[in-house]
């Protein structure tokens, strides 16, 4: 199994937070950088940031990593562009749950559709820690 968190963090531009889920302590913005760049995509590096709050009406976001918030037919938002604007650049991918697991698969970058992302992940979440790291996540965004 995966273990997943949320850091929350002052986006780039400041006056702002983002989002950015972090899987087994690396953050998912370096995971999907490292695989595009090992499949020699263009562009990539340094091009996907967290998803912040403030500039898009995702709903609260512990329903939206549930898969219940706002999403496209292609899937939940995972991360945004690193300019901010998740209609730019997003990772967007399929949250799944289980009895006792969540699932992050079917990964896609809607702008780019030719891109082919199922040699990566698929992630799975103990549905108990996936909980917690989510009540950690809305503790954080209301102690802003």
């Amino acid at each position: 199994m995966n273990v997943i968190a949320f850091a929350v963090q002052e986006f780039r531009s400041g006056g702002v937070s983002e989002v950015v889920p972090l899987i087994d302590g690396t953050p998912l913005t370096e995971l999907v950088d490292a695989y595009e760049m090992s499949r020699s995509m263009r562009s990539a590096g340094n091009v996907y940031g967290g998803l912040i709050p403030a500039y898009f009406r995702y709903g609260p976001m512990d329903e939206h990593f549930l898969g219940e918030g706002f999403r496209s037919s292609a899937g939940t938002y995972l991360l945004g562009c690193e300019c901010g604007e998740v209609g730019c650049r997003p990772l967007l991918g399929r949250i799944s749950l289980k009895s006792a697991e969540v699932f992050w698969t079917d990964f896609v970058q809607p702008h780019r559709p030719e891109r082919d992302y199922s040699g990566f992940g698929p992630f799975a979440f103990s549905r108990r820690q996936y909980r917690s790291a989510l009540d950690s996540l809305v503790n954080d965004l209301i102690s802003e």
